[in-house]
């Protein structure tokens, strides 16, 4: 990539560090897009050894650009995000991303079209990954952060988006025995 669109495109990148997250860091400030995306990729560096099958590098880039929408819409917790939201986040996001050199427009719509639709193993365990991410960093933050509907979220959250792997689901029943410890040790 020329050195003026890099910086370009990394100006708008950047607006991820202070696009903040409903979700706490262990230390109590609000968690930030990047840093989820960060802990994203490194949660799929480490689990490549239990996908051989998979190209785990393409699961790394997808967890990089799954969230670029929200430069230019804000987080919308999942729980409050409708269609509307959707359409309008992929509406901004795909018109920055052809302003992009062709190879990498073309690499990242493909991307997003393969991660839409969940068919190939790359996109599932994105997305079991993007969900399960959320759930840890829930049991990392103070209970007090937690809004009620958490407390129930964080039980059942990504269940269908891990159904597909043996050992997702077993890390889902692991974050799901952390979340009955940290609820019941609150009490």
């Amino acid at each position: 990539m020329e050195v003026r669109k890099l910086l370009d495109t990394l100006l708008i990148a950047e607006r991820l560090k202070d696009t903040t997250r409903h979700c706490y860091t262990s230390k109590g400030r609000h968690e930030s897009v990047a840093e989820h995306s960060w802990m994203m990729t490194l949660m799929a560096f480490f689990m490549r050894d239990e996908f051989p099958e998979a190209d785990m590098d393409k699961v790394i880039r997808m967890c990089v650009i799954h969230d670029l929408g929200e430069c230019f819409t804000g987080d919308i917790p999942t729980f409050e995000k409708n269609q509307d939201h959707e359409q309008a986040e992929e509406n901004l996001l795909y018109y920055w991303v052809r302003s992009l050199p062709e190879k990498y427009a073309l690499e990242m719509q493909e991307l997003y079209k393969e991660m839409a639709e969940r068919k190939t193993i790359e996109a599932q365990i994105y997305k079991a990954i993007d969900g399960l991410e959320a759930l840890i960093q829930h049991n990392m933050s103070d209970l007090s952060t937690w809004i009620p509907k958490e407390f129930e979220l964080n039980l059942t959250y990504a269940d269908d988006k891990v159904a597909f792997s043996d050992y997702l689901k077993s890390l889902r029943q692991a974050i799901r025995e952390d979340t009955i410890n940290k609820i019941n040790g609150a009490k």
